[in-house]
């Protein structure tokens, strides 16, 4: 390991231990200073990424009970939250959707539906992208679609002359890639692990349970109206092509959906436990109406959807299932572990005082415009997320955001859900986030095209947060 490697690690630790010393020399009790003292620590730890994120994640669970803060149940027991099973259970829908190509298939017969005009093709891409994002992880998505990107982008170098069209149009559909999948992943509840992390906080702190299809009232109209915003940014204004039709790209289209062939059984099957468990959250409310009692939750669906792709076979004669246990190796243990810890952290934080304490310090702001308040709070969260991990950011920032609208006496929900979505909304460089490295990998992709692209979506994306949750969240979630 490298020494500054070293150095970092060591940080956490020097931080903890100088705060520790504070304990008994001021007003705040001594357990408001341990838990700042491992805040600290963690913090320090998320920023610099000097060990794993998870593995930092695992810090409350081991030292809270030796602070005494918690007992050893009491530490354990968020590791364990409905919110991470919500997760664990969507992502083994998702790792069968993409074991038998469901996901592929999608993507392309959507592509092929848009048409072959360059703007089309962006279009599509943009579509298919953000609808599959939904599911399954952006990082997983930005992958399957960029060698589809490359082969159409191969056509057109055959059949243009012109290397400012080449350009803009290889730029515009390699960063749509991207930006659909951060954007899509924002529009569903196991989308993106920042807003399970943001359930997660919600459930603990509030005792609200953030339904997936009440989410989906609010995730999609925004996603849609950051969808638009990007292509008619990325086509009309900075990146112009003006292409009628690229010739050849649909017979790409049609070859690579010829190698898939017809649809298998295997992908008939997990595309009726897909739709039904999808329905499922989407009609929660009405099924349980139906039933006479709330035996339905968002978690349960979600279980039960990922436990029969290993239940259901794909023959009667043979056995063979949809899923084998050694296919969960591609579950994301990291990032569940991640919720935990955070969780664990900010039930510490609210155990000891500390976001009754922000509360009151901002208490006597209650002459600040709202609308200002959110457009600061999203801002400041999207800046962030350009340059650190938006599951770590929000790890962070959320319980600090609810200490501030409890202050404030606000719902909570007005500046949570802004902040959570700004978290997803990096566009401006390739370490952002998984979809924007790996787009620019590319080497379609200068770093001041996307820097000039990313701060006018940003610009955009902040006003669309700060409008669409000042009008929305009471009417959706009140």
């Amino acid at each position: 390991m490298k020494k500054h490697n070293w150095l970092l690690i060591f940080l956490g630790p020097i931080i903890f231990f100088i705060l520790l010393q504070l304990q008994h020399s001021s007003y705040l009790t001594p357990e408001i200073w341990r838990v700042l003292a491992l805040t600290a620590w963690m913090v320090t730890w998320w920023i610099t990424e000097a060990v794993p994120i998870p593995v930092t994640a695992l810090l409350p669970m081991i030292m809270l009970p030796l602070l005494q803060i918690f007992k050893i149940a009491e530490a354990t027991a968020p590791y364990a939250s409905p919110i991470i099973f919500l997760f664990m259970g969507g992502f083994m829908i998702a790792i069968a959707l993409e074991k038998h190509n469901l996901h592929l298939r999608i993507a392309l017969n959507l592509i092929k539906i848009t048409g072959t005009s360059g703007n089309g093709i962006i279009l599509g891409f943009m579509l298919s992208t953000a609808l599959l994002s939904m599911w399954i992880s952006n990082t997983a998505t930005a992958v399957m679609m960029l060698p589809v990107a490359a082969s159409v982008i191969n056509l057109l170098i055959e059949n243009t002359s012109s290397t400012k069209v080449y350009k803009n149009f290889a730029l515009s559909l390699m960063l749509s890639i991207a930006y659909a999948a951060n954007i899509g992943g924002t529009m569903t509840l196991i989308g993106t692990p920042p807003n399970i992390v943001m359930a997660g906080y919600l459930r603990q702190m509030l005792g609200y349970e953030m339904e997936f299809s009440r989410w989906l009232l609010m995730g999609v109209p925004i996603g849609l109206f950051l969808l638009f915003a990007c292509y008619f940014l990325l086509t009309r204004v900075l990146f112009p092509n003006h292409m009628k039709n690229i010739k050849g790209s649909e017979e790409v289209i049609t070859g690579k959906l010829n190698q898939l062939g017809s649809i298998s059984r295997e992908e008939a099957i997990v595309l009726a436990i897909f739709a039904i468990t999808a329905a499922c959250w989407v009609f929660k409310s009405q099924l349980n109406k139906l039933v006479g009692s709330d035996l339905l939750s968002d978690t349960t669906i979600a279980m039960a959807g990922g436990a029969l792709m290993f239940i259901v076979p794909v023959s009667l004669n043979k056995s063979t299932f949809l899923l084998q246990w050694e296919d969960t190796t591609k579950l994301p243990w990291g990032i569940l572990i991640l919720f935990g810890g955070g969780m664990c952290l900010a039930k510490s934080l609210e155990h000891v005082g500390i976001i009754q304490l922000i509360g009151k310090a901002v208490s006597s702001y209650h002459g600040a415009s709202l609308i200002v308040l959110i457009l600061v709070i999203t801002a400041i969260v999207l800046l962030m997320t350009e340059l650190m991990s938006n599951v770590a950011l929000v790890a962070i920032f959320i319980p600090v955001v609810i200490g501030v609208a409890k202050g404030l006496d606000l719902n909570a929900l007005v500046l949570v859900i802004p902040a959570t979505l700004a978290s997803s909304c990096a566009f401006m460089m390739p370490i952002s986030t998984p979809p924007n490295a790996i787009v620019f990998a590319s080497g379609h992709i200068r770093m001041r095209d996307m820097m000039k692209a990313g701060i006018w979506l940003n610009i955009v994306a902040i006003i669309i947060l700060t409008m669409a949750t000042y009008w929305l969240v009471n009417l959706i979630f009140i």
